[in-house]
C-alpha cells in the first residue's frame, strides 16, 4: 500500500492544487489520497478549495475548523471562519456535514483530525504556560493511542510535519499543513507554531517489508498574496 495524506488546508486552494499536482507527478492517483481535515477556515478561497474537495471526493474526517462552520452561528465564528462561511455554498456545508469525526481506512489506517477524542488537542505536542511547544512524552503520545488497533495513525490539527513511533511499534504520522505553515492561537496557553518554510506540506506513506516507511513533501507555489493567517 503507498498513499498521500494531506490536512489543514485552510482554503488554501493554490497550495492544494500545487500538492496534488505533486502527488500525481509522484506516481498516486486520488483514490489513494486521504485528507485529515480542516479544510477551508482562513482568509483565502474557501469556496473554490470546496468546490475542488467535492469533486475529488477524498477520504476525508473532519477537523475542528470544519465543525465550526457547521455547528457556530456566524455571529460567533472566529474571523477566520467566518470568512470561510461567507465563501460556502449550501452543498459545502452539506458535505462537511457527513464528514467522520474519524475512520479506520483500508482496515489498516486509523484517521483522525487531532486526537480519537477532541478535535481541538494536539497529539503529539503540549503547550507551556509561557508559549513554548514542543514534544509531549511517549506516555502522554501512547495514552490517546489505547484502544487503536491499526499499526499506523494518522493525525494533523498542529501543522508540524512529525512521526512518533510508539513503544509497541505503531507508527503515529502527522504530515503538516497543505495551506497554513504558521498561526497563532490562545487555547491552551496564547503560542505560535511556525514551521520555519512558506512551503505546502504533506506526507507519502508506504507499506514496505521493514513496516510502514514516511517521506515528508514540502511543495512550493506560486502566492496569491493574501495574508496567511488561520487561526
Amino acid at each position: 500500500m503507498r498513499f498521500a495524506a494531506i490536512a489543514d488546508i485552510h482554503g488554501n486552494c493554490l497550495a492544494l492544487e500545487a500538492v496534488l499536482a505533486d502527488i500525481v507527478a509522484q506516481g498516486i492517483d486520488y483514490k489513494n489520497v486521504v485528507n485529515l481535515g480542516d479544510c477551508f477556515s482562513g482568509p483565502l478561497e474557501a469556496g473554490r478549495t470546496g468546490d475542488l474537495l467535492l469533486l475529488l471526493d477524498l477520504v476525508t474526517v473532519r477537523g475542528n475548523h470544519d465543525r465550526y462552520l457547521i455547528e457556530q452561528q456566524r455571529a460567533a465564528m472566529h474571523s477566520s471562519d467566518a470568512v470561510a462561511f461567507d465563501q460556502l455554498a449550501e452543498r459545502h456545508l452539506d458535505w462537511l456535514k457527513k464528514l467522520p469525526f474519524s475512520k479506520v481506512w483500508r482496515d489498516e489506517v486509523y484517521l483522525c483530525h487531532a486526537t480519537p477524542v477532541d478535535d481541538n488537542t494536539y497529539w503529539l505536542e503540549s503547550v507551556t504556560a509561557d508559549g513554548v511547544v514542543h514534544l509531549k512524552s511517549r506516555a502522554e503520545i501512547e495514552g490517546f493511542a489505547q484502544g487503536i488497533e491499526q499499526e499506523l495513525i494518522l493525525c494533523g490539527h498542529s501543522h508540524i510535519p512529525r512521526t512518533v513511533k510508539l513503544s509497541d511499534g505503531r507508527l503515529i504520522v502527522n504530515p503538516g499543513s497543505v495551506g497554513c505553515p504558521a498561526y497563532d492561537d490562545d487555547q491552551p496557553f496564547y503560542h505560535k507554531v511556525e514551521t520555519g518554510m512558506p512551503h505546502a506540506s504533506y506526507a507519502i506513506v508506504e507499506k514496505t517489508a521493514h513496516g510502514w516507511a514516511v517521506t515528508f513533501r514540502q511543495v512550493s507555489y506560486q502566492s496569491s498574496g493574501h495574508g496567511t493567517a488561520c487561526r
